[in-house]
């Protein structure tokens, strides 16, 4: 059977690793590039107040029930002025707010990993912000670390396909992560971190020419993929409490 069991720090691709890592009582870092990791951020650095929800549960009744704004997608969200799945959209005029947000990536792997001892959200933003967090949550708890890129879905998936689809920038997301944990990381996770560190030097072109890059600019959201490529933008960890994210203190 699979396993990275013998080690600290692991890695596991999308909503199958986030079961897995709930299972095994693990720290749980969330990994969606673009975009809902960098929108968390985004959205938190903003004062916002974020509630992560899956998109095939009925987010708008949810909202409701918690008195706070359903996140449109982006294109709509773009047309009424509002904030989206897009980290460039939040700004100080909605600090305070309160907001669900679904995604079929970043918010349904959140919702499954939500009984883990601490679940943070990681991204190229706040890469070594959360990698000194997830270091001293292991120390304070002695849970293993498991991050969990999230990766892509595919649109046009066939009868008995896998949906999943590996992405490079939740992949290098990861591995920049994972190259500043201080466990002891299986050669899953050390794979990943090389890939980060031989990448580092040209990350934002790569991000910039990826697949998931060309579909955002293709949209016209190149703003989009200038914001989430940048490296150590802030010390802001997100940390999932009650069904809402804060900034861990």
């Amino acid at each position: 059977m699979f396993s990275q069991s013998p080690y600290e720090c692991k890695l596991e691709w999308g909503r199958r690793g986030a079961r897995e890592a709930a299972e095994r009582g693990d720290i749980v870092i969330i990994v969606d590039v673009l975009s809902f990791s960098s929108t968390i951020v985004a959205a938190l650095s903003a004062g916002a107040i974020i509630f992560p929800y899956p998109p095939n549960l009925d987010g708008k009744k949810y909202a409701s029930s918690i008195r706070a704004k359903y996140i449109l997608g982006r294109a709509e969200a773009a047309r009424t002025g509002n904030p989206s799945l897009s980290p460039v959209t939040f700004n100080e005029e909605h600090c305070n707010e309160r907001y669900v947000l679904t995604s079929h990536n970043g918010a349904y792997c959140s919702w499954i990993a939500s009984s883990v001892p601490a679940l943070l959200i990681g991204s190229f933003l706040n890469a070594s912000a959360a990698a000194v967090l997830a270091d001293k949550l292991q120390q304070k708890t002695g849970a293993d670390i498991t991050v969990v890129p999230c990766g892509e879905m595919w649109n046009d998936a066939r009868e008995n396909e896998d949906r999943l689809r590996p992405s490079i920038e939740d992949y290098l997301g990861a591995g920049a992560i994972l190259a500043e944990l201080g466990g002891k990381k299986s050669p899953e996770a050390e794979v990943c971190s090389g890939a980060f560190k031989s990448s580092e030097s040209r990350l934002k072109e790569l991000i910039w020419d990826s697949g998931s890059g060309r579909e955002l600019r293709e949209r016209g959201f190149e703003e989009d993929v200038h914001y989430c490529s940048q490296l150590n933008l802030t010390d802001i960890v997100p940390v999932l409490k009650d069904g809402r994210f804060i900034i861990y203190k």
